[in-house]
């Protein structure tokens, strides 16, 4: 997937207002049109413009596509950077149009938005505010326990000038315990107002994981690499393990192999329906660093006669 430079685009500086933008997309959109341009490629070309309009004049997607930076080029091979919309708040929706009409690109960044519910609450200027979303990290720690945490929300506007301002909140959220990543947490009347009145909309929290040191999670399973001796790997030692909630006491099964995982039912994510909690082995290999270790190897070398190449030497 390429990066699309949706200024360089619509030829506009970063820092353009709403109008200068409104103002080049006509202007291109116009030279472009399929219906009356004679430019070689000029629907690929209004396609292109159209994406960009959509994007920049829409004050959450540009603040959202603004964080990515101006360090990418143009064609530049893109990956959105993890967890990189977290703690942004956005309505959601598209300007009518299917996301599947835009690029990859455009769905890689605004796929996760899809589309507000608003509604009418009566006759007149009633009617109930937009419901937002917003992706959150917490740590895992958190989703064994539960915890309240005060988070901060950036919730982009346009201000007097046409340019793109980010209002901050902070909000004191109880995260349940057996919360799981990609879960949604929803507190009611925190999202847009309503008019008249008509209720406010809803938030949405979106959970996601803060990258932990020594954990990592898959759905609800959480995985922990776990350094053995070649000897505790060998024959067989039981070693203390650290997970989320504390220490246990696990029996490595002698003959155990690099990677081999050893499973805790029910000890992952404490969900209604619980995750597994895996220790995957790592066999770590002592230095022969010192005459001591140097003699150790050579007697193991001679007692174990062991070649793990065998199986390709027969191959040859």
């Amino acid at each position: 997937m390429q990066y699309k430079d949706y200024y360089k685009i619509l030829g506009v500086e970063r820092g353009a207002g709403q109008d200068d933008i409104k103002k080049a997309y006509r202007r291109l959109a116009r030279k472009y049109h399929p219906d009356v341009s004679k430019e070689p490629d000029a629907e690929e070309h209004f396609k292109e413009v159209g994406e960009a309009y959509e994007v920049l004049k829409d004050p959450e997607k540009r603040a959202a596509y603004d964080q990515l930076g101006s360090q990418w080029q143009t064609g530049e091979q893109f990956r959105p950077p993890p967890d990189w919309n977290a703690g942004y708040e956005y309505s959601g929706g598209f300007s009518g149009d299917d996301a599947a009409a835009y690029s990859d690109f455009f769905e890689s960044l605004f796929g996760f938005a899809g589309r507000a519910k608003t509604g009418s609450t009566g006759a007149g200027f009633h009617a109930q505010g937009q419901d937002t979303h917003a992706r959150i990290l917490i740590d895992l720690e958190d989703a064994y326990r539960g915890a309240t945490r005060s988070i901060s929300l950036r919730h982009p506007q346009l201000d007097a000038t046409g340019h793109v301002a980010l209002r901050e909140r902070q909000l004191n959220v109880n995260i349940p315990k057996g919360v799981y990543a990609g879960q949604h947490i929803r507190l009611k009347g925190q999202g847009e107002s309503g008019m008249g009145d008509g209720q406010a909309g809803d938030l949405y929290l979106e959970i996601g994981f803060n990258p932990h040191s020594i954990y990592r999670v898959d759905g609800k399973d959480v995985y922990i690499d776990l350094p053995v001796t070649p000897w505790e790997a060998a024959l067989g030692e039981q070693v203390t393990v650290p997970t989320p909630v504390g220490k246990v006491n696990m029996k490595i099964p002698p003959g155990s192999t690099q990677g081999k995982q050893m499973r805790l039912k029910g000890k992952g994510i404490p969900a209604k329906v619980a995750g597994d909690f895996y220790v995957v082995l790592q066999i770590a290999v002592p230095p022969a660093d010192t005459d001591t270790a140097r003699k150790a190897y050579e007697t193991l070398k001679q007692a174990a006669g062991f070649n793990p190449r065998q199986h390709l030497e027969k191959q040859s």
